[in-house]
């Protein structure tokens, strides 16, 4: 049974559109943990443009089940997770003009600077994990950098524009986690998967948990944050 982390950052997105004080991302983090998510996922952006450095400390300060932070390499954001102390860091790519993360993290060209990003979050006894596409080559650059975890780029399943497309990207998913197992990675997924998609990821027997944001936030709107959670938890379950 794959465990549920839920990422937040849309509750952020909503305060910054008039730029106001509300809703405010710690109250959407304590309702997900009440209704029993195993993690709360935040993305700080480079841009700053929904989850700020403020609420991090706030989220550290009261949420008691795993701090999931998401971030980028550079050397800025590494120092203020050194700072806040997540229980977990995902390293993802990043690029100012996207709408969201387009793929995973290219960890053999970017080999280096991940490593000194991992040097410098390990001392600070923060976990790391990586975010990359279902790929033997970044499997293998991710093992040789001796990291525990990753978390598998679901994406292309998730944006599939027919069955055909969708079962060839699951069958690439399921080849990833388990090339992934066999190398002794503990194996997370996420992006994109929604409450028609979601099912059939979660029955993949070897990936641990599964990180979903924006569909729990938009169903949030249309029947609240409570049910939204418990609806995705029975879906996972």
């Amino acid at each position: 049974m794959s465990k549920l982390g839920v990422n937040i950052d849309h509750v952020a997105t909503l305060r910054e559109v008039r730029k106001g004080i509300e809703p405010e991302p710690v109250f959407a983090a304590l309702i997900c943990q009440a209704q029993g998510a195993d993690s709360i996922v935040v993305h700080l952006r480079e841009d700053r443009r929904h989850i700020k450095v403020r609420d991090l400390y706030i989220l550290k300060e009261v949420v008691k089940i795993k701090l999931n932070l998401e971030m980028s390499v550079a050397e800025d954001i590494v120092e203020i997770a050194c700072k806040v102390r997540p229980d977990q860091a995902t390293l993802v790519p990043e690029r100012r003009q996207e709408i969201t993360t387009e793929g995973g993290l290219d960890v053999v060209s970017n080999f280096k600077k991940i490593k000194q990003a991992l040097d410098k979050l390990e001392r600070k006894g923060i976990a790391v994990s990586l975010f990359i596409d279902p790929d033997k080559k970044q499997i293998d650059a991710t093992k040789k950098l001796g990291i525990g975890m990753i978390e598998l780029h679901t994406g292309r399943y998730a944006e599939a524009k027919n069955k055909k497309e969708q079962n060839r990207y699951f069958r690439e998913l399921e080849t990833a986690v388990n090339y992934a197992r066999s190398k002794d990675l503990h194996v997370f997924a996420g992006h994109g998967l929604n409450y028609y998609n979601v099912a059939r990821v979660a029955k993949i027997k070897d990936i641990e948990e599964l990180n979903i944001g924006y569909s729990i936030v938009c169903r949030a709107v249309l029947v609240g944050l409570e049910r939204a959670i418990k609806e995705m938890k029975m879906l996972i379950d």
